[in-house]
């Protein structure tokens, strides 16, 4: 026979179809299960694939866009592109634990997910499918004041969880007040100031699909939902979208942005908002060494680096970048988080190595969302968690304990 030897002195047999049947597709499914599609997903692109054939357009670009550009968070995805790993050979890496004390606290790995604001835009089941996920994995999860589910309903669907209030500061300190008393009040003992919001960022991709912001339903592309049946059953079949914290909201991009973000808050105002909140103090959105050393000073728990996902100023500094110069200057007396760019448990190491006790993770786990609710979420955590052990047994650190500048460099 042309192209095969058959001058071999081994000899030849005709398989049997037990054994040919090994080697044969199964019954071809024509609508996989969404449990066969998420564990089909090898890591968190795959699922942001899935995300974007199962939600509209005008949903996923609210998850997938930034500012203008985008530049900055193109910026803050690539940095992670550029860190080299110095791995040590001949360590005993049979185990790799991942847990990690954050604020006094254990958690099972170096992740918090991070505040989004019109959750159950993504999926139905919105904060509390997020909640659930992250109490499961033992990891903290960080409630938005632009949530679409109260403090309260969120304590309720995930009562052993870890749940942390984010807080904008608005014009109307009674507001704040009431939403840090009802935050307290569901067992929130950690909160997030986020303070990289005096304005809303220009996100182009909202403006072109005729989206307000923060976003409402009411636009012309929402015919083009037709095209996902599941998620416009979803959507119909679902309590209104609304504000949980914020009662009371306008619906006009105006009016909304004049009652929620506080041009005049200053360092200042922090020293009133820890008089009304007993426990730990994060600051969300520190870009400069200066202004961290001015936050250390005044003695908040953390400072988490982040350009807001690149979601606010264009062209901001790339949080991955910043990192090691803020961990040096104020890790000795605070804690300092990383937000912006994390999409896998390799970034989660690279970065908890060059200072960051833990990453905040967001467009992460909203793709997970999307692609398949609550089991989304879990499976973008699983697969977070399974390459950060990877990482880190390649690493030869046997740990997250064991990661430090010494294990990585940005070329």
């Amino acid at each position: 026979m042309a192209g095969i030897d058959v001058t071999s002195g081994d000899p030849r047999r005709l398989p049997r179809r037990r054994e040919l049947r090994a080697f044969m597709p199964g019954r071809p499914r024509l609508f996989p299960s969404r449990e066969r599609r998420l564990a089909r997903a090898a890591d968190v692109a795959d699922l942001r694939r899935l995300a974007a054939r199962r939600a509209p357009r005008v949903v996923f670009d609210y998850v997938d866009g930034a500012a203008e550009g985008e530049v900055s968070l193109a910026r803050s995805v690539e940095a992670f592109g550029r860190v080299e790993f110095r791995p040590r050979v001949l360590r005993d890496v049979a185990e790799a634990p991942t847990s990690v004390e954050i604020l006094g606290r254990r958690a099972g790995m170096p992740v918090v997910l991070a505040p989004t604001g019109f959750t159950r835009m993504m999926h139905r089941e919105g904060e509390r499918a997020v909640a659930r996920a992250a109490a499961r994995a033992s990891v903290p999860y960080t409630l938005s004041t632009m949530g679409t589910t109260t403090a309260a309903d969120v304590a309720a669907a995930a009562p052993g969880g870890w749940n942390w209030f984010q807080l904008y500061v608005v014009r109307d300190r009674g507001r704040t007040r009431e939403s840090l008393r009802l935050a307290r009040a569901a067992g929130m003992d950690v909160l997030v100031v986020t303070v990289d919001v005096p304005v809303a960022g220009a996100r182009l991709r909202d403006v072109r699909h005729g989206m307000t912001m923060p976003p409402s339903l009411r636009w012309g592309g929402v015919l083009r939902a037709v095209g996902r049946p599941a998620w416009w059953f979803d959507f119909l079949t679902s309590e209104p979208l609304r504000f949980a914290t914020v009662e009371g909201a306008p619906d006009d991009l105006a009016g909304i942005t004049n009652l929620l973000f506080d041009p005049t808050v200053t360092m200042r105002d922090l020293s009133w908002i820890r008089s009304e909140w007993e426990g730990p103090l994060l600051v969300k959105g520190v870009q400069r060494v200066d202004d961290a050393q001015e936050l250390a000073a005044l003695g908040v728990d953390g400072v988490v680096v982040s350009n807001h996902g690149g979601r606010q100023l264009d062209r901001s500094p790339t949080p991955l970048e910043l990192l090691p110069e803020v961990a040096a200057a104020v890790g000795d007396r605070t804690e300092v988080f990383l937000d912006g760019g994390v999409r896998s448990g390799a970034d989660v190491a690279a970065a908890v190595a060059l200072g960051a006790r833990a990453c905040f993770v967001g467009r992460a786990y909203l793709y997970g969302l999307m692609a398949g609710g609550e089991p989304g979420v879990d499976r973008a955590l699983q697969l977070i968690h399974a390459e950060l052990v990877r990482t880190l047994q390649l690493l030869g650190v046997g740990g997250v304990a064991g990661l430090n500048q010494d294990a990585v460099r940005l070329r």
